[in-house]
C-alpha cells in the first residue's frame, strides 16, 4: 500500500528530560525502538537521525517572549518570575539546562518527518519523540515545551498551503494544538480524550469548537472515565471518518499517546492493545484515501514505560509498514530489559481477552459516551462542509 516508512529516532532524544524520577522520561523511546528491532519490522535505512530546527522555524507559533525565555532558563540564566510568567515554575514542567537545545530537536524533527513526506521520500513517517501537544504560544505545559506538531502545521500551511487534519487521541486533551490554531479553517483539530472533569488539562468539552472563521474546524469528544475498547473504538471510527470526509484534507498527522491504557499510572482509561491497533488501522486507510498516503506520526503520553508503550508503538509501526506482527515477543528484548524493569514484562505484544477485569458501570458509560458524540456530531459534519471554503 505505501512506500517506505521512515521512524526518526536517535539517544540525543534522551536530552529531553525533566529529570530521572519525571514521569514523562525518554528511556521509553529506547525500549520502544529496540522491540520494534527485535521483531523484525524494521530496517536500518528506514531508521533517520533528527534534525534541530531553528529559532526562525519557532516564531510562526511561539511569541518570541516565551523563546527567549526558554533560551534564559536553558542556560539557567531566567529570574523566578520569568518562569513563573511561562509555566517553567511547576514539577510537570521545571527547566533544565539545555531544554531550548533539547526541545528544538524534537520540534525539528516533526518538521523534518513533514518534509520528508512532501518531499516524497517516504509516505509516513513516525517521529517517536513528538507529540508535545500541551505547549501553548506562550507557555509551557503539561511536560511540553514547544509546540512541535503545531510549529510543522505552520510549516506545511506556509510551505505548501494545504488543509491539515491534526488527530489526537491521547488521554488528555490536545490543549496546545487546538489553541493555536482555534481561528484557523485550514486545520482540524479532532481530540479524542478523558473527559477533563477529572484530569489535566482540564480542557476539551464538547462545545469548544473554535471561532471565528475557525468555527466548526475544532473537534473535542470527552470519554467517561474508564471508557473501555468497545465504546472508544466505536466513538472514534464513528466520528473520524465523516469528519474527515467533509474536511478532505491534504495531510494528516496522529498524536499517539497510548496513556488511555488499562494499565497508565495517569489516567482512569482502560483500553487495552486492541484500540492501539484499531486507531493507526483507520489513520492508515484515510491517509491513502484523502492524503496521497501523507501520515506524520507522532508519540504521545504514556507512562507504563515497560509493558505499554512499547508494545503500543510497535504495533503502530508495524501498521505503518503493512507488516504482520509476531504475537510472542522476543526473548532477547525480555532478558534485556527485564533486569531493568520494576514490574514484569509482557511475553505477548497483544493483551488477552479477559486479561483485565471488567468495568462494573460499563453500560452506564457506554450510554453516556453514545450521547456525548451525538452532541459532537449533531450539525459537526454540516458545519465543516459549509464553511470549508472560507
Amino acid at each position: 500500500m505505501s512506500k517506505q516508512s521512515l521512524l526518526i529516532y536517535s539517544p540525543e532524544f534522551h536530552a529531553y528530560q525533566f529529570g530521572p524520577e519525571h514521569p514523562f522520561h525518554p528511556l521509553r523511546l529506547d525500549v520502544t525502538v529496540d522491540l520494534i528491532g527485535q521483531t523484525g519490522i524494521v530496517e536500518p535505512e528506514q531508521i533517520v537521525d533528527p534534525e534541530m530546527c531553528t529559532r526562525d522555524d519557532l516564531l510562526p507559533v511561539h511569541a518570541e517572549g516565551f523563546i527567549d525565555a526558554i533560551e534564559q532558563a536553558s542556560r539557567q540564566e531566567a529570574p523566578t518570575s520569568l518562569l513563573k510568567t511561562y509555566g517553567l515554575d511547576t514539577d510537570d514542567t521545571p527547566p533544565f539546562p539545555g531544554m531550548d537545545e533539547a526541545t528544538r530537536l524534537v520540534v525539528g524533527a516533526t518538521m523534518q518527518g513533514a518534509k520528508l513526506i512532501m518531499e516524497g521520500k517516504a509516505d509516513h513517517v513516525f517521529q517517536i519523540a513528538g507529540g508535545l501537544h500541551h505547549a501553548h504560544r506562550n507557555r509551557a505545559s503539561g511536560f511540553c515545551v514547544f509546540n512541535d506538531a503545531a510549529v510543522a502545521i505552520a510549516y506545511l500551511q506556509r510551505k505548501y498551503g494545504i488543509r491539515v487534519l491534526y488527530i489526537d487521541t491521547d488521554a488528555h486533551h490536545g490543549d496546545g494544538v487546538q489553541s493555536i490554531f482555534y481561528d484557523d479553517p485550514m486545520v482540524l483539530t479532532i481530540s479524542i480524550h478523558e473527559t477533563g472533569r477529572y484530569l489535566f488539562p482540564g480542557t476539551g468539552n464538547a462545545e469548544e469548537r473554535g471561532r471565528f472563521d475557525g468555527y466548526g474546524f475544532s473537534i473535542n469528544v470527552p470519554l467517561e472515565p474508564y471508557t473501555e475498547d468497545d465504546s472508544f473504538i466505536d466513538l472514534y471510527e464513528r466520528s473520524v471518518e465523516p469528519l474527515v470526509k467533509a474536511f478532505q484534507p491534504d495531510f494528516i498527522i496522529t498524536q499517539n499517546g497510548c496513556d488511555a491504557h488499562y494499565l497508565d499510572p495517569l489516567t482512569h482509561l482502560a483500553l487495552t492493545t486492541r484500540t492501539y491497533e484499531a486507531i493507526p488501522r483507520l489513520a492508515h486507510r484515510l491517509a491513502h484515501t484523502y492524503c496521497q498516503g501523507r501520515w506524520l506520526a507522532l508519540g504521545g503520553g504514556g507512562y507504563d514505560h515497560w509493558r505499554v508503550v512499547p508494545r503500543a508503538w510497535t504495533l503502530l509501526w508495524a501498521e505503518m509498514n503493512d507488516r504482520e506482527v509476531p504475537d510472542e515477543i522476543p526473548s532477547i528484548w525480555l532478558q534485556r530489559w527485564q533486569k531493568l524493569s520494576p514490574v514484569s514484562l509482557p511475553t505477548r505484544m497483544r493483551d488477552g481477552d479477559g486479561e483485565f477485569p471488567p468495568i462494573p458501570r460499563r453500560a452506564i458509560i457506554e450510554d453516556k459516551n453514545r450521547v456525548t458524540l451525538q452532541r459532537v456530531m449533531r450539525d459537526a459534519v454540516e458545519l465543516i462542509e459549509s464553511r470549508s471554503g472560507l
